[in-house]
């Protein structure tokens, strides 16, 4: 989520971000208000606990004639602490809810618009050309039968696949030379589970506008992560480290719904809804 102190700040930085992205901008005015309501709800509950202990403290000292005032008095304030209290948790409330719907600020280099507004960085080698016509990766994975969609959707339905011979071996081969370079880099190897809780999907920013794309086993009030980087990153969560920073390269099976993808990268294995991932 964004810091708070720099949607205060800058808060046009953060509406040219959210057009970069093809979002609303008006979230940011509403994230805004939330955040500002919740402030005044916390100063106002503040206060009426600060007048409550001051009267509670004058109890004591009143005399019999003022003492029934002072305890109507110390009565009422309790019942304004407790809705001022219940008020701050509904703005505590609204704000996180307004807060998840902000994703972080892009770069500044970053193109506006979508997948097809790309800007190449940097380019190595010359593009190979052929005097035949060259087979995507699904035609050659099913020449090798390294590649199975077929079974795929008949045992799971559309956007599953199986690996197999070849194409498992290599799957395992990508992997271990990953690891193997990340650790020649200085990362510990990390085996993450495929399933979080809540608050670790939250913390990552995929309860917010993501969320459709997320898998929830209800029953469990678990989530399939769509990434390893979301249980690493809960991974010293609440935690505070005494030797940083710590490197980790996370390996697991990553689920994602790809809700509004329709049609694209449908074909193959480029956008399905399981696949393993350091």
């Amino acid at each position: 989520m964004i810091d708070l102190k720099l949607l205060r700040d800058d808060p046009d930085r953060v509406r040219a971000s959210q057009l970069a992205r093809g979002d609303d901008p008006a979230l940011v005015d509403a994230l805004l208000a939330a955040d500002t309501a919740r402030r005044e709800a916390v100063s106002a509950a503040d206060n009426l606990r600060g007048a409550q202990k001051e009267v509670s403290a004058s109890v004591r000292s009143a005399s019999a004639e003022e003492r029934p005032a002072v305890l109507e008095r110390a009565k009422a304030l309790a019942a304004e602490v407790k809705e001022a209290e219940a008020a701050q948790g509904a703005a505590d409330d609204a704000l996180r809810a307004a807060h998840l719907a902000v994703p972080n600020v892009v770069h500044p280099s970053t193109p506006p618009g979508g997948e097809q507004d790309f800007v190449v960085l940097s380019q190595t080698g010359e593009v190979p050309t052929y005097d035949f016509e060259v087979r995507d990766h699904l035609a050659v994975g099913e020449v090798l039968k390294a590649i199975d969609t077929e079974r795929g959707a008949k045992v799971s339905g559309s956007r599953f696949a199986f690996l197999t011979g070849q194409g498992a071996l290599l799957e395992l081969a990508l992997v271990n030379m990953a690891m193997a370079r990340a650790v020649a880099a200085g990362f510990t190897p990390v085996i993450a589970p495929a399933l979080v809780r809540p608050e670790a999907m939250e913390g990552t920013g995929f309860l917010g506008a993501h969320a459709a794309e997320v898998y929830k086993l209800e029953a469990d009030d678990l989530y399939l992560v769509g990434t390893s980087e979301v249980p690493l990153a809960a991974y010293h969560s609440n935690e505070v480290l005494d030797q940083v920073p710590a490197r980790y390269a996370g390996f697991s099976s990553c689920f994602r719904s790809e809700a509004g993808s329709l049609g694209n990268d449908t074909r193959g294995i480029i956008r399905v809804h399981q696949f393993d991932m350091v």
